[in-house]
């Protein structure tokens, strides 16, 4: 008899700048995540399809849990971070190898002890000495019941397929809730706006402070291109020429290397208009998050 088809929601959590985004995009193999160096890039839930001969796993990328700053923008990402915590059938807390913090400690107060919780190491390929891994394994291992313990690295792609295979053993027998070509329960739109932010925040991101995001204003599109229109809502006035750059070459180049992202990702050309708007306290004000698809 062939093995059941398997189906299932895994959360991906852990504290900012562990390489969640990364390792759910070299998962699926595309890059549905944004990813950069600044903590708080990841700030909804992104949901990611892998679909394989007989599993289908929908990964659920969470921002990172914050436990050292207040605000509506915190609270509201790590509201996201808990309620995928109940909504999965399987979690992977994602740790850095070699480091742990009060911010990694803090999050095992939420994870479930359901059995199907996988401690995953990542940039494993970045220890100075792999001497260092065993006794930094047994000593996670004594701060919480995982199911398993598996060192990765998600930039260099080491050990994905065992993660997976152990995942796809966790989930529950059932039908495919995707088609086998889906990627994302995201829009298109949305993830525009994401690469626009993305761009923001790789290229500016040292500079700007955390109240920023992108509104998409304007999408014209056809089987020839794209025309879009998109706001970068910035909080003060003094956000503005951080962003614009001397003689608005950092705007140049976000919009330039976004446009050439939304490009490959709708597979047509691409024009792109990109504009700044202030908006005083958005993120620290709940209806204004909701208003801007904040969740």
């Amino acid at each position: 008899m062939s093995e059941p088809f398997r189906c299932g929601f895994v959360a991906i959590v852990g504290r900012p700048n562990v390489g969640k985004s990364t390792l759910a995009n070299a998962l699926i193999g595309s890059k549905i995540s944004i990813v950069s160096r600044k903590a708080q890039t990841t700030r909804h839930r992104i949901n990611s399809v892998l679909t394989r001969e007989q599993d289908q796993i929908i990964f659920v990328d969470t921002p990172g849990f914050q436990t050292q700053h207040g605000g509506a923008m915190n609270r509201m990402m790590n509201r996201v971070v808990t309620q995928a915590l109940t909504d999965v059938d399987v979690v992977l807390h994602v740790v850095e190898a070699g480091k742990w913090s009060a911010a990694d400690e803090k999050l095992l107060e939420i994870l479930p002890k359901n059995g199907k919780t996988i401690l995953v190491i990542n940039k494993v390929d970045a220890l100075k000495s792999k001497n260092e891994l065993l006794p930094y394994i047994a000593r996670l291992s004594q701060l919480f019941p995982y199911t398993s313990v598996i060192p990765v690295s998600a930039a260099r792609e080491i050990q994905l397929d065992l993660l997976l295979n152990q995942i796809a053993g966790f989930l529950p027998e059932g039908e495919p809730m995707f088609d086998e070509d889906t990627i994302t329960d995201r829009s298109v739109r949305f993830i525009a706006a994401e690469i626009l932010r993305e761009k923001v925040f790789r290229l500016v991101g040292d500079e700007l402070p955390y109240g920023c995001t992108v509104v998409i204003e304007e999408w014209e599109e056809n089987d020839e291109g794209a025309r879009i229109a998109a706001c970068i809502l910035v909080e003060r006035e003094s956000h503005r020429p951080i962003l614009l750059g001397a003689k608005g070459m950092h705007m140049k180049r976000i919009a330039t290397e976004a446009r050439q992202d939304i490009a490959k990702l709708l597979d047509k050309s691409v024009y792109l208009d990109v504009y700044i708007k202030v908006r005083k306290g958005w993120s620290d004000r709940e209806a204004a998050l909701r208003e801007l698809g904040y969740e």
